[in-house]
């Protein structure tokens, strides 16, 4: 499974700039508000506080949990690979579809993979001392799924758990994070750069009990102050929050509109995330004239149980996606005129 859609790639087919075009691909909230930073050549040429004290405590207040359940590290990416390659436990069952870094990091920690469809009604369950993935609010689907009767499995197996709630804060939906003081076997992953608009922005976390984190090797000074300026001023930013969830309503419902009033897709896939799955025979066609028209969208058949009839479309501004609806509507005309 292959991250993104690779916008510089297309763009280098296309003849012109990454900039120039519009990325329905990347699942990154669409509310950007400028920041200003005020870091200076001071505070850049000493070294950082290492155990990132005032970030954790920014985090924690954020989040609801303790500073010592936090684990921070070079984005999400490098936080799967770091508590993967931590753990002994060898068997690992993935919920598929999922984001494709949990199997490279299990393979490079040469673990036994074992694959479970999400998709299905009935859902295979995983062995007793076991490491078992979820995504939660899933990807590129974006289901939410009340975890509890799953939870309750997970421990009565004396599973290890590790949720990814990357995508969760759209829609404030409930969190796991409150059971990491009960089960110690319990990890969150969390991204910061989806909901708070800053994928160049490298800094992820891992949330679990106190203990579990201790147990965790965290390289000193692997976030840069940058980046850490950055976020704590974010984090911090009252107004941010309350102006993404209602952009993200109204932006979504449009997109859902768009979609389903172009005539081209057999199914649009209900979401609690912050981008639509859609199906169409017409996919290939409909991928390839978008482009033309300089937007990418993300084929899907890269993801465990789906196919390139498959097509994931991000929540973007309002003037996208009218861009989107425009170039929708010459591809239903070119459909009608076979």
């Amino acid at each position: 499974m292959k991250h993104g859609a690779n916008i510089y790639k297309y763009a280098k087919k296309l003849g012109c700039l990454a900039e120039e075009i519009i990325d329905f691909s990347s699942n990154i909230n669409l509310y950007q508000p400028t920041q200003a930073l005020s870091l200076t050549s001071t505070s850049v040429s000493r070294y950082a506080q290492s155990s990132y004290c005032e970030l954790k405590k920014i985090i924690a207040k954020n989040y609801s949990i303790n500073s010592n359940q936090i684990a921070l590290y070079n984005g999400a990416t490098a936080a799967i690979y770091a508590l993967i390659s931590s753990l002994k436990r060898k068997d690992v069952f993935l919920y598929a579809p999922l984001y494709g870094e949990y199997e490279k990091a299990c393979k490079q920690a040469k673990k036994n993979i074992y694959k479970i469809n999400r998709l299905s009604d009935k859902m295979q369950k995983p062995t007793k001392n076991s490491i078992v993935i979820f995504v939660n609010p899933s990807t590129p689907e974006g289901k939410y799924r009340d975890m509890a009767a799953l939870l309750k499995m997970w421990m009565q197996k004396d599973c290890l758990i590790i949720i990814d709630e990357s995508f969760l804060e759209f829609e404030e939906l409930t969190s796991c994070r409150e059971k990491i003081q009960e089960y110690k076997k319990l990890y969150i992953i969390q991204s910061f750069s989806k909901f708070y608009s800053c994928a160049g922005v490298r800094i992820g976390a891992i949330f679990s009990h106190k203990k579990s984190i201790k147990k965790l090797h965290q390289p000193l000074w692997n976030l840069s102050s940058f980046d850490v300026a950055f976020l704590q001023e974010r984090l911090q930013d009252k107004r941010f929050k309350k102006k993404s969830l209602k952009l993200h309503k109204k932006q979504k419902t449009q997109l859902k509109s768009i979609l389903k009033k172009s005539g081209l897709f057999q199914e649009i896939v209900p979401s609690d995330g912050n981008f639509i799955l859609t199906y169409s025979t017409y996919a290939k066609e409909i991928f390839k004239h978008l482009l033309t028209h300089k937007i990418l969208v993300r084929k899907c058949g890269s993801f465990e149980y789906l196919d390139d009839n498959y097509l994931r479309f991000a929540i973007k501004s309002k003037e996208h996606q009218k861009h989107l609806k425009k170039a929708l509507s010459t591809v239903l005309v070119k459909q009608n005129n076979v």
